[in-house]
């Protein structure tokens, strides 16, 4: 999946590594997250497979090793044409460590989880306000990245509401069984 990604930013733009990986970050992080330990090597792979060139530019005063900027070959259209025209291989999958850990709070500390949602909770909001502000500048993207930044709105928004809703849920409970262990009554009509 990264082999395309790289291969389909680089057909609107030359890039640096570290501005692929920054591209993927800030307008896919809703399909997939992705690593500088992924980029790289993809990167040697495509220009080893003669999909990608890469070019050293020199820093201009600045210290250090030239940058690498890649550009996609016309083998490389060829390929990610290919790609484009097949079916998806797999079903979206949703990869979230916090929903992994979400499942087993009830193993633990619930007054914790709700810390932990609360921390899910701005960082989702941060992001709601960064994906909207973005989607001013996705107007002269083109239709597909149009939908596809929609989707990452729509995305974050139902993410929060389900979160403050489970916030709400959980607190709930935290006070059910808070009243059930302080009355005597509640905790035998309960049982």
């Amino acid at each position: 999946m990264i082999k395309y990604a790289i291969l389909g930013l680089l057909h609107y733009t030359d890039m640096h590594g570290y501005r692929i990986k920054e591209h993927i970050e800030q307008n896919f992080g809703n399909m997939w997250s992705i690593n500088y330990g992924q980029i790289y090597p993809n990167l040697k792979k495509l220009y080893d497979d003669g999909l990608i060139s890469m070019t050293e530019i020199t820093q201009n005063g600045e210290k250090g090793p030239p940058r690498k900027l890649y550009s996609i070959t016309e083998k490389g259209k060829n390929e990610f044409a290919g790609w484009l025209d097949n079916s998806p291989e797999k079903p979206m999958l949703l990869r979230d460590p916090f929903l992994m850990r979400f499942v087993f709070y009830g193993f633990g500390d619930m007054s914790r989880s709700v810390e932990v949602i609360d921390d899910q909770i701005k960082r989702y909001e941060k992001d709601l306000k960064r994906r909207k502000k973005n989607l001013k500048k996705r107007d002269n993207s083109g239709i597909y990245v149009q939908l596809i930044a929609d989707l990452g709105v729509n995305l974050n928004e139902m993410f929060l509401s389900w979160l403050k809703h489970s916030k709400k849920e959980i607190l709930e409970n935290i006070s059910k069984n808070e009243q059930e262990k302080t009355n005597p009554e509640i905790r035998r009509a309960a049982g």
